[in-house]
């Protein structure tokens, strides 16, 4: 009680001092910070379980215990979340999206720390993915929460969400411009002042947090020494086919091990199964453990052989087609490792995946174009490659081509590698568009039609809820009834000028009848016994499916069969109608909510 009335009293101030705008541009500082601080939590328990285990139990008892990490890692994570949380933890950002899209940005508020508790344990006991995506979820979480805690609406808390996101990412790589333009490009947020000011407040906080902390230590430290020369052009197009290819390959595999493991009902079959596998890889190709950042560093830093030292095989790094082949092998196992450790419950992201696997594949595909003849001049450079690389597969995997360009361009302290960053991207982004339309994090979604995107009238109609505009008013008649019955019992009662005809039975709709087709007949007397309502029936011009239509699908089914009603069915069963005037009501008033 307490509690609410300062929340009253702080409501009430603000309303009387301080317009909607300003407010919005505190909130983004807070939430920037918060992200911030999320940020540095999550990799401090992280690194700190990583040092413990790797630094002490592997160096001074046995390697074996990499195959034991990774199980262990996820029979707690699923313990956290079956006893002590109690819901299912989002693996970040494809929930928030789904949030957005079907939830108007609520977000429940157990997600605000599901992430911190539960993360940690996944990466740090050796689970093969990221913490991007985690630390996203829980600032997007926290900043929902704040939104609705200050009663605001659902276009700010769609906002104050990309706030959140763009905190994240600014404090963990330190590159403010690239983490705003990963919040427009995957939150699909409008770009327009109202949205640019807090989102540049909310990175500035989350920056300033970051320095706060972690002073200057940066994730990725490296600074660009090659230079771009406009001959290697062609080679960077080569890289940019690998990167899409790449891609494709990377939400293939991901999602088939998910629907692989969408099928296994028990959470300690997925456990064992993925625990045990992600087990086996990890003890046969250590540099898998974790993120895998410290590889991608050793890599940039011309020391590939430092990262494979510990392959299972003990093949001759000497020879830099062996190199390769490993290298090669990272790439291939780096996304199924990612994938079973989902499967089997870990909490975690594909951000960083998507830069381990973008690194090596351009490393490679840099040692590849050295060695085989292929340049007589001078070689090209494989750091680049390797930093261009990762551009090359966020773009690809991501779909986020802007987001690639800036983040490397940023991480590398300078514009030196633009050109080839934009070569890469662009064809890495065009050629895995055309044979996977949606990205990793929004595949489920987007195949549903229900994915917000930059297309207004699309995300206008993807926020519109179904039940919100169905009309209940219509009289029904059942198949069977007379002429008579359905002019006392339905025309006399109704003021509509449409009626359902259902089955008595199942209730399921069998067709309409219009007034229009009743008035000849309707005053004729000797004709009441006579004719029945399946005897002037008409089919519906089109149905509406309430567990599978889209608004997208209701609005051209309007267009198509030019009716203004159309009746609604769930399960076979009519519950309604929906009328073109109250959809398009509806839809005016969700445009400028949306457009605020």
């Amino acid at each position: 009680m307490p509690q609410e009335t300062f929340l009253k009293k702080i409501l009430i101030w603000r309303a009387k001092h301080i317009s909607h705008r300003q407010f919005v541009y505190i909130l983004s500082i807070v939430i920037g910070f918060v992200s911030g601080l999320g940020a540095v939590v999550l990799k401090n328990l992280t690194h700190f379980i990583q040092h413990v285990l790797e630094g002490k139990v592997v160096k001074y008892y046995h390697h074996a215990f990499y195959f034991l990490f990774p199980i262990i890692g996820l029979t707690l994570v699923y313990l956290i979340i079956k006893y002590i949380i109690r819901n299912k933890v989002s693996h970040g950002i494809p929930t928030t999206l789904y949030a957005i899209s079907k939830r108007k940005g609520i977000i429940k508020q157990y997600q605000m720390f599901g992430s911190i508790f539960t993360a940690p344990l996944t990466v740090g006991f050796g689970g093969s993915v990221g913490l991007e995506g985690p630390t996203v979820a829980t600032g997007a979480a926290i900043g929902s929460n704040i939104a609705r805690m200050f009663h605001m609406n659902q276009t700010t808390r769609t906002l104050l969400i990309g706030c959140a996101a763009a905190g994240a990412l600014s404090s963990i790589f330190k590159a403010p411009i690239a983490a705003i333009i990963f919040a427009i490009e995957v939150f699909s947020l409008d770009l327009t002042l109202v949205s640019m000011l807090p989102l540049l407040l909310a990175s500035l906080s989350a920056i300033l947090t970051s320095y706060f902390f972690f002073g200057d230590d940066v994730l990725l430290p490296f600074t660009i020494e090659d230079k771009f020369f406009i001959s290697d052009a062609p080679f960077y197009m080569m890289l940019g086919l690998f990167a899409a290819f790449t891609s494709i390959y990377f939400t293939q595999a991901y999602e088939r091990i998910q629907k692989l493991f969408d099928k296994i009902d028990s959470p300690i079959k997925k456990l064992l199964l993925g625990g045990i596998a992600i087990g086996i890889l990890v003890y046969l190709i250590p540099p898998l453990f974790g993120e895998g950042f410290d590889v991608i560093n050793k890599l940039i830093a011309g020391h590939p052989e430092k990262a494979l030292e510990n392959n299972f095989l003990n093949m001759d790094l000497s020879n830099v087609w062996v190199v390769i082949l490993l290298l090669a092998g990272l790439v291939f196992f780096k996304i199924i490792a990612s994938a079973l450790t989902f499967g089997a419950g870990g909490v975690g992201g594909i951000f960083a995946p998507t830069l381990f696997m973008g690194s090596i594949m351009g490393n490679c595909t840099a040692k590849i174009i050295n060695n085989s003849g292929l340049v007589n001049n001078h070689p090209v450079s494989e750091t680049n490659f390797t930093l261009v690389g990762m551009a090359g597969l966020m773009a690809g995997v991501l779909h986020a081509p802007l987001t690639a360009i800036f983040l490397i361009a940023e991480l590398t302290g300078g514009y030196e590698l633009f050109i080839p960053l934009m070569i890469t991207a662009i064809i890495s982004f065009g050629v895995t568009k055309r044979f996977s339309p949606h990205s990793v994090y929004n595949m489920q979604l987007g195949r549903k039609g229900e994915l917000i995107t930059h297309d207004k009238d699309h995300a206008v109609l993807t926020l519109m809820d179904i039940d919100k505009v169905i009309e209940t008013n219509f009289v029904s008649i059942t198949s069977n009834m007379n002429l008579g019955e359905i002019v006392n019992t339905a025309v006399i009662q109704s003021n509509r000028n449409i009626f359902p005809v259902i089955d008595a039975k199942t209730r399921e709709l069998v067709g309409i009848i219009l007034l229009d087709d009743l008035r000849p007949i309707m005053f004729d007397q000797d004709l009441y016994g006579e004719i029945r309502a399946r005897d002037i029936m008409l089919p519906a011009p089109e149905i509406i499916d309430f567990d599978k239509d889209k608004m997208t699908d209701i609005m051209r089914k309007f267009q198509d069969s030019s009716a203004w009603n159309l009746p609604v069915v769930k399960e076979g069963v009519y519950i309604g109608f929906i009328s073109k005037s109250k959809l398009l009501t509806a839809y005016r008033r969700q445009l400028i909510n949306f457009t605020k």
